[in-house]
């Protein structure tokens, strides 16, 4: 039996995936920080080892994840989140024989750096916001004229993320991008892709946010401007693995890519779980829809529904989307990882009650990338 490696459990779409390969014949492992974990109560995970996070030991959290492989005869190793950027770098550790389902950190590190994101979409000749580094003269000259975004370098789950009226002061000392402002509405995407050809693009958008963080979404299919956008950008980098996008589509219609995440993200929900595996390890295979136009994360969603409630107006939206939608992580052939998440998921939730700060801000805060990509080899363990 093959054995496929998801280096985090956490998040949902790990399950999603383990699931998906379980079915398709693979014995599934995962590697992850947290001792429990939302995938290992599943009954489609083998084994899970526990992990050095990848922000506290680099060098020694890809040492952990090659012992792994080597232990348990892994032939695929799928990332899941934010832990993509350090698992880019496995692959001199485990040898040819085994696959790293992502690009080498001389691609994916550039696509996580904001800025030097927003310089290759335009290399590719698709629409992105003016965007300078913090520091640069242009961009007071930007502030001066327009409202702005300013975001650190490298984040996720909109934290650091700040919205400057036109002839704000801008911040100092930090490692940030200053971005105009194009108002419009919000969507996102998640690419399945292979040798620079998506097997699937999602089209999806927030329903419900948990501060800056989508807990419950809906995919949408009258966007084929920004279908045609994802498209055009992983053709020119040849890109192979998940790869996701945030836009702004503007008053004309128009999309303007503002981020990239080279990695999955809610998005994945929208696909068939029996599809996932085949479409990873078999190019060209065909990926479908779930039924599914709307979904949520139940526990994230209650909570947002209990914190409306005296706004009544918000509290029974929130109820109707609650009592009528379906979650992402359950199936009734394997129910305890939804169940179960409020104990699997406590010492996130801990961490984000005592930073006063939505569950999404800080589930991947140990996992992310946070250091200086200009070299991607003195990143190398």
């Amino acid at each position: 039996m093959k054995t496929v490696l998801l280096t985090l459990g956490r998040l949902p779409k790990a399950l999603d995936l383990a699931r998906s390969f379980a079915a398709a014949g693979w014995r599934v492992v995962v590697a992850e920080p947290f001792r429990r974990h939302l995938a290992g109560a599943s009954r489609h995970v083998a084994r899970s080892y526990q992990v050095t996070a990848p922000a506290v030991d680099r060098h020694r959290y890809l040492a952990e994840l090659a012992d792994v492989v080597l232990r348990e005869d892994v032939g695929l190793v799928v990332p899941i989140s934010e832990e993509t950027m350090h698992v880019a770098f496995l692959a001199p550790l485990v040898g040819p024989e085994v696959r790293v389902f992502t690009m080498p950190p001389e691609v994916v590190l550039p696509l996580h750096d904001k800025h030097r994101f927003i310089l290759r979409a335009r290399a590719e000749g698709v629409a992105a916001p003016e965007t300078v580094a913090l520091g640069d003269p242009a961009a007071a000259a930007m502030v001066a004229r327009q409202d702005v975004v300013v975001k650190p370098v490298y984040s996720c789950s909109g934290r650091g993320v700040r919205m400057l009226p036109r002839g704000s002061p801008l911040p100092r000392d930090e490692a940030a991008i200053v971005q105009a402002f194009i108002p419009g509405a919000i969507y996102s995407t998640c690419s399945l892709a292979h040798g620079g050809q998506p097997a699937v693009t999602v089209v999806y958008r927030a329903v419900t946010l948990s501060g800056s963080v989508a807990v419950a979404f809906e995919r949408v299919t009258d966007q084929p401007a920004i279908e045609a956008w994802v498209t055009r950008f992983i053709a020119g980098t040849s890109y192979s693995g998940f790869i996701s996008f945030d836009f702004v589509v503007d008053e004309a219609g128009k999309p303007w890519g503002i981020e990239c995440n080279p990695r999955t993200t809610s998005g994945l929900h929208f696909l068939a779980p029996e599809d996932l595996a085949p479409a990873i390890v078999a190019p060209g295979t065909a990926v479908r829809f779930r039924p599914d136009r709307q979904l949520q994360q139940f526990w994230s969603c209650l909570t947002e529904t209990q914190h409306a409630f005296g706004d009544w107006p918000r509290f029974r939206a929130n109820l109707q989307q609650l009592v009528g939608t379906r979650d992402v992580t359950w199936h009734w052939r394997d129910p305890l990882p939804l169940l179960t998440m409020p104990y699997t998921a406590w010492q996130i939730i801990a961490m984000a009650r005592a930073r006063g700060v939505p569950f999404g801000e800080v589930a991947t805060l140990d996992v992310g990338w946070y250091g200086d990509p200009v070299s991607a080899a003195a990143a190398a363990p």
